[in-house]
């Protein structure tokens, strides 16, 4: 039986293709979307789909209690470098059953870590379990890509080298997914091919599934600078909410 997409993108070689995003551009990010949420020191955060663990260095840095979820063994042996002295919970789950107990003060999906499932109901679970794992009025941030924005700057095919080893990107969009096919060459190994696809969820379909939940919407962004968020033109679609009675 084949892996998902998910399970074997995320090792050795998502740390080459991704090696751009580097700690600054991290920090840049987080700085700004925590002060959104005015979370006091000490904070009990769970990063969820914290990855290779550049946002959870950060939080911890802010003075936050922070927790990292990640359903990649290699990424999360990546972020245990970069905290040697363990002042971050890293933990191994799927985001539908996180393997913790809250409640936390506030939890952050970030990075478009979110639409990886064909079916939406898998989804939807990640938003449950959200919910679950919050405390009454705490807060969430989900920071996902913008639709519109990336069907009209789509760049189809780029290729790029770090040092020896040749990186073939190639991006679609498929139904209701954007989809990038990756091929890696280097002068030691056989081509390596690898897809990722994430399900191309608008506000309208986020409050759907939030209704579903205990969690409210309570502002909308479209960019890390705090902009409204408008449905043609901004690069993400950033959701910030409270755990609380669901919108009308």
């Amino acid at each position: 039986m084949n892996e998902p997409w998910y399970e074997r993108s995320f090792r050795e070689d998502y740390l080459l293709v991704y090696k751009h995003r580097d700690g600054k551009g991290a920090e840049r990010e987080v700085r700004a979307m925590s002060e959104w949420l005015k979370l006091p020191e000490g904070a009990r955060v769970l990063d969820l789909c914290c990855g290779s663990g550049r946002h959870s260095l950060v939080l911890d840095k802010l003075g936050y209690n922070v927790t990292g979820v990640d359903l990649s063994e290699t990424l999360l042996q990546e972020a245990k470098k970069s905290d040697p002295i363990g002042a971050i919970r890293w933990l191994q789950g799927d985001m539908r059953k996180v393997p913790a107990e809250g409640p936390f003060d506030a939890v952050f999906n970030l990075f478009t870590s979110f639409g990886y499932f064909e079916d939406d109901a898998e989804n939807e679970k990640a938003l449950h379990e959200i919910e679950r794992l919050l405390r009454p009025g705490g807060s969430y941030l989900i920071d996902f890509l913008n639709p519109a924005y990336v069907k009209a700057n789509l760049v189809p095919h780029s290729v790029r080298e770090e040092g020896a080893t040749k990186i073939d990107e190639r991006r679609s969009v498929e139904d209701r997914y954007v989809v990038k096919r990756i091929r890696i060459r280097d002068a030691q190994a056989e081509e390596r091919s690898y897809e990722e696809r994430v399900k191309l969820y608008e506000l309208a379909d986020f409050r759907a599934m939030l209704a579903r939940t205990g969690l409210r919407i309570d502002r909308v962004y479209g960019g890390y600078g705090g902009e409204a968020y408008d449905e043609a033109t901004s690069q993400r679609l950033i959701l910030l909410g409270t755990k609380g009675e669901a919108e009308l």
